[in-house]
């Protein structure tokens, strides 16, 4: 039976605390590099890039959790064809749910009497699932640690930033239009604020390749991600189309990296992950990109 979220924040004395934060910093320790999929828009996509990172990662042999800390719009359940499974758990511990590819898969969708049910909660409580994820769900040894955060430069992404070091970095995601590219453009400096690195940014739904005839149409023009890049002194992962293939695998639970890179759109995708599949073999992830303080803005 799953277990719902607390809704109460837990008062702890000074010994409770002290075992808490070992037993944080034990599981962190256990996880080589932590991935938080940031973007300062909603509607670019994030949740889909997390979920096909996620995938792609477990695909290329690597040891793969995927954390939904979207407290009020969790969407990975879905994206990963697990809505109908519960996390199982006890008082300390929590179990996450394996994906199809292995993936190690917690959210709070999972806790929830029911698809429909809002969690009506403030910042601190957010905070406190958020914590009670990193610390009593048994993730074991990971490679990588992807995070879906939700939109914006607020509690969720601030409290993973602190609570999930050493060996965190950012991956954002945007698309070309300029209101877009303003909004990520301060996720880049909320990174650089909290000094968090920035493995580099990707540009979603840049474009649309006819099927048929190969054409490309510009729905939301191009390369917004890529100019925000050179300017913010950050690496550009690449440009993901607009694909109908994405949409059907979204709505069927079954991601599109799962599957042989086919079409233009997985191929795209395979080249984007290259570097963050590059992080592995070094002992820090803070060789990501650091952005430059002093950099123009578009």
């Amino acid at each position: 039976m799953g277990k719902e979220p607390s809704a109460e924040l837990p008062v702890k004395d000074q010994s409770e605390r002290e075992f808490a934060d070992r037993v944080l910093r034990e599981r962190m320790e256990q996880i080589s590099h932590k991935l938080l999929v940031l973007s300062g828009k909603g509607g670019v996509g994030k949740s889909t890039v997390a979920a096909n990172l996620a995938t792609a990662l477990a695909g290329a042999g690597k040891r793969v959790g995927l954390l939904d800390v979207d407290v009020h719009g969790p969407s990975i359940p879905k994206l990963m064809g697990l809505e109908e499974l519960p996390a199982l758990g006890d008082d300390e511990v929590l179990h996450p749910v394996r994906s199809a590819k292995g993936v190690k898969v917690m959210s709070i969708g999972f806790l929830l009497p029911s698809e429909n049910t809002p969690v009506v909660w403030r910042g601190p409580r957010k905070y406190h699932l958020i914590r009670q994820f990193l610390q009593q769900v048994d993730w074991g040894e990971l490679d990588f640690l992807v995070i879906d955060a939700p939109p914006g430069t607020g509690d969720e992404p601030l409290a993973v930033a602190e609570l999930v070091r050493p060996r965190v970095s950012a991956v954002l995601v945007t698309t070309p239009q300029d209101l877009a590219v303003a909004d990520v453009r301060r996720s880049v400096n909320f990174c650089n604020e909290v000094n968090l690195p920035i493995i580099g940014i990707l540009e979603n739904m840049s474009g649309l390749v006819c099927p048929a005839c190969g054409h490309r149409i510009e729905l939301f023009k191009s390369g917004g991600g890529e100019r925000l890049a050179k300017a913010m002194g950050v690496r550009f992962l690449g440009s993901i189309p607009i694909d109908p293939e994405i949409v059907e695998c979204g709505d069927s639970g079954k991601p599109f990296a799962a599957e042989p890179a086919a079409s233009l759109t997985a191929q795209a995708f395979a080249r984007a992950i290259e570097p963050i599949l590059a992080i592995d073999a070094q002992p820090e992830a803070h060789t990501a990109s650091r952005p430059d303080r002093k950099s123009k803005t578009l």
